[in-house]
């Protein structure tokens, strides 16, 4: 077979790419390769179609699940520059003909029958001896002047039914498997179908047209093509009648189960194939388009033209790829990662207190569109939080109108008020003011959170931390010390602001309004509500007494000025038995009645007076407890957290223990070396394409 020289440089290319990820044992499918799988059921005919192609006896035989693991078979084409000696002692062996396997390096199999023994001595190696499966590959490469530039990927065959100590999912495992292979869109399924059986029922064929339901990157290969029935043939399927393929098919004769046993050499074969087809009524016009040589060509022309098509493309993800892991390997301390303890904690340091202040002025890039975030939750505790929950404290929601009476008989003591006593609203307003103390040493603790939400959101995002998990501990613990430290001074602020509030009322404010303007306002609102008066005219000196004489009128009863506290039934009978007796005051003295007029009026201008006092107030705390709060926790944290960072973890003593990376660091920062290697050896290769 003449191998095109173009098309082998570029599916060697492949290869050398497709040897460079296996080597790290990395997956290629970030980049996906362009390849031919080879993809059928047990007994279709796959291992000889693909030994036909090669011309040499190499794969495993027997019963049952046979190709357990992935073979990559690289198929490289290179000229005849050994002659054969004449006393040649073992003819089968040709020194022009080798095969390598990748995990033996440098090591070559000129005796085919050892390649056999390797690929099930290192398939046992990962799977054991029972009849499980891996979806980790060998790679063979095959060195010969008979065969076409070429890269195959053999599949483990398709089963339905375990056998003996097979595991019961293993048709799962092995659909799972090929699924991985064949749906990538780089590459081409080679569907391996016996042509004495209905094309319809191909596991091959079905498989492929799940993840290729246009046909155009399946081949169709038919087996058997010799065991069909006389005078049935495969022309429906080859004219693409059946079902079509962008791709068409290829129809093969192999060795039969007795030629192989009896070692029926492969060339002898091979002209028993072309014969057959050169000798059969309905191929022999067509014959060369038939036969596993046909087969090699078409492959080696489509596999070229397909890498052709995906290199560009290759390119841009290996491209991609190096930026992505070299990265990757920077933020995990480079190659060595070997950078000094005292630059690295101080450049923690640094970067940690940056980003802090950036979270709380919102000078950062990675701005949330679906939620808000650092400072502006701060803010949101402050405006709506506390701002609300201060609005929605209602001064009488605990002291109702009958309490305001009690306080003020209480407030006026011996001797009752003339007028509306300060000392009841001074009482009743302090109470009120010490309320405000709760909802704000909540806004402390609200706010306290979001720094430390903050602090495991930057835990989580700085690189470093990953890297050594001692730091990342040993910084949260100074961080939080730092802000459990900053709030004592902050609750205490607050605190001492309602107590400030609370000691000293200061009627002379110019929002807050006066006792007289409030009995003005009272006197007009009860007012009218009041019938009009019968009789108009000048007040009469019987009106200032409150149309009374002097003199004590004996006959009219009314009530007195703690009417309101004392049963005026009882107070009748006391007064039947004699002016003289009169019983002592209960233990407890309650109101007994619902307000009187005076009562009313009083009450109602207390209620105006702490009304306005009280907003006062609540405005007043709205607008300092978030300064307060920011002045001892937030900027105090901005400003003086990288002070203390330095003096708690730039320490000589410390050092080596903050910075003992995780064993998931090292094994990654392996795993990320092999990489980069893998894609500056893959970025070198494409380049010379």
């Amino acid at each position: 077979m003449a191998a095109g020289g173009l098309g082998s440089e570029i599916v060697n290319v492949i290869n050398k790419l497709q040897d460079v990820f296996t080597a790290v044992g990395t997956s290629t499918s970030q980049i996906d390769l362009p390849q031919i799988c080879v993809l059928g059921s047990q007994s279709s005919g796959k291992s000889s179609v693909l030994e036909n192609i090669v011309g040499k006896d190499f794969l495993p035989r027997g019963s049952g699940i046979v190709t357990r693991r992935p073979l990559v078979l690289q198929l490289i084409h290179r000229p005849a520059t050994t002659p054969i000696p004449k006393d040649n002692p073992n003819p089968n062996i040709d020194p022009n003909e080798w095969g390598e396997f990748l995990h033996l390096p440098g090591e070559k199999f000129f005796d085919f029958d050892k390649i056999r023994q390797e690929i099930v001595k290192d398939t046992e190696a990962k799977t054991g001896r029972n009849a499980g499966i891996s979806p980790n590959p060998i790679n063979l490469r095959i060195y010969s002047p008979n065969v076409l530039t070429l890269t195959l990927v053999d599949l483990p065959g398709l089963t339905k039914v375990p056998v003996g100590d097979q595991p019961k999912d293993i048709e799962k495992q092995i659909r799972d498997m090929l699924l991985k292979y064949v749906s990538k869109p780089s590459c081409i399924i080679l569907a391996v179908t016996p042509g004495n059986q209905d094309l319809a029922n191909s596991d091959g064929l079905k498989l492929a047209r799940e993840v290729d339901p246009e046909g155009t990157r399946t081949i169709g290969v038919l087996t058997k093509i010799d065991l069909m029935d006389a005078g049935t043939d495969v022309v429906d399927i080859l004219a693409g009648r059946v079902i079509p393929l962008r791709l068409g098919y290829v129809p093969v004769v192999n060795r039969g189960q007795r030629d192989i046993e009896t070692n029926k050499k492969i060339s002898i074969a091979l002209e028993a194939e072309r014969d057959f087809f050169e000798g059969h009524a309905s191929y022999k016009g067509k014959a060369q388009y038939c036969g596993t040589p046909f087969l090699a060509r078409k492959l080696n022309m489509i596999l070229m033209h397909h890498i052709r098509a995906t290199l560009p493309d290759i390119k841009q993800r290996i491209t991609t790829q190096l930026q992505k892991y070299s990265a990757e390997l920077q933020s995990l301390g480079g190659v060595m990662g070997d950078q000094s303890s005292s630059s690295m904690v101080l450049a923690v340091i640094t970067e940690f207190t940056s980003e802090f202040r950036n979270a709380i002025d919102g000078n950062t890039d990675d701005l949330s569109l679906n939620e808000l975030a650092g400072g502006a939750r701060i803010s949101f505790v402050f405006h709506e939080l506390f701002n609300n929950g201060v609005k929605s404290i209602d001064p009488f929601d605990q002291v109702k109108d009958g309490d305001i009476r009690t306080i003020l008989y209480n407030s006026s003591g011996s001797t009752p008020a003339l007028f509306v006593g300060t000392t009841a609203f001074e009482v009743i307003v302090k109470q009120q003011i010490k309320r405000l103390e709760e909802p704000s040493l909540k806004c402390c603790q609200l706010v306290y959170d979001e720094l430390i939400r903050i602090l495991g959101q930057l835990l989580a995002k700085i690189q470093s931390f990953r890297r050594y998990p001692a730091l990342r501990e040993r910084f949260n613990g100074v961080v939080v010390n730092f802000f459990k430290t900053a709030m004592s001074p902050t609750t205490k602020l607050v605190s001492d602001m309602v107590a400030m509030q609370a000691c000293y009322v200061n009627t002379t404010h110019p929002d807050f309004l006066n006792g007289h303007k409030a009995m003005a306002l009272v006197s007009e609102k009860l007012n009218a509500n009041k019938p009009p008066p019968t009789e108009k005219g000048k007040i009469t000196s019987g009106q200032l007494n409150n149309n009374k004489d002097l003199d004590v009128d004996a006959r009219k009863e009314e009530p007195g000025f703690f009417g309101s506290f004392w049963n005026q039934k009882t107070a009748g009978k006391a007064k039947k038995v004699g002016a003289a007796t009169m019983e002592a005051p209960p233990q407890v003295i309650k109101p007994q009645s619902a307000l009187n007029e005076r009562e009313t009026m009083e009450t109602e201008v207390i209620k105006l007076l702490i009304h306005s006092y009280f907003n006062i107030v609540k405005r007043e705390m709205i607008d300092m407890v978030p300064k307060a709060i920011t002045l001892t926790l937030v900027s105090h944290s901005k400003e003086n957290l990288q002070r203390e960072l330095l003096q708690e973890l730039y320490k000589p003593e410390v050092l080596d223990d903050l910075l003992k990376e995780s064993e998931f660091v090292v094994n990654r920062r392996k795993e990320v070396i092999s990489m980069v290697q893998a894609l500056n050896k893959a970025e070198e290769i494409v380049a010379g394409v």
